[in-house]
């Protein structure tokens, strides 16, 4: 075992909690613009926390190249993701807090109630 295994597990168990709460923010969130910012910035911060984790656990030049280029790339596509999301959700305007965007899931039926025919 390495001096650095204890490091590189807390940020694999950090990372995991931050991939955790994107998850939970996607599914908690009603709005598209509210469910873009929960999908992108925690869930970019845990993968690299992985990534981070990966490298300490084998720090070599050889682990590190490729690591870096996941990482850069995941910076890249999620915010290249998240800014045509903002577009199309704008271009809905989709964005007003009064009512439905249609993405949100249904509401939950209370519970020995019949459901609406």
């Amino acid at each position: 075992m390495s001096a650095l295994d204890p490091l590189a597990g807390a940020c694999l168990l950090l990372g995991a909690v931050l991939a955790l709460s994107a998850g939970a923010g996607l599914v908690k969130f009603r709005h598209t613009l509210e469910r873009m910012h929960a999908g992108t910035k925690p869930q970019v911060a845990g993968v690299l926390l992985v990534l981070l984790a990966m490298w300490l656990h084998r720090p070599t030049w050889a682990t590190a190249g490729p690591l870096a280029l996941v990482g850069l790339s995941q910076v890249i596509t999620v915010a290249v993701a998240a800014y045509t999301v903002a577009r199309a959700a704008y271009a809905r305007d989709s964005s007003r807090e009064d009512e439905d965007d249609g993405t949100s899931l249904p509401p939950e039926e209370p519970p020995g109630s019949s459901p609406k025919s």
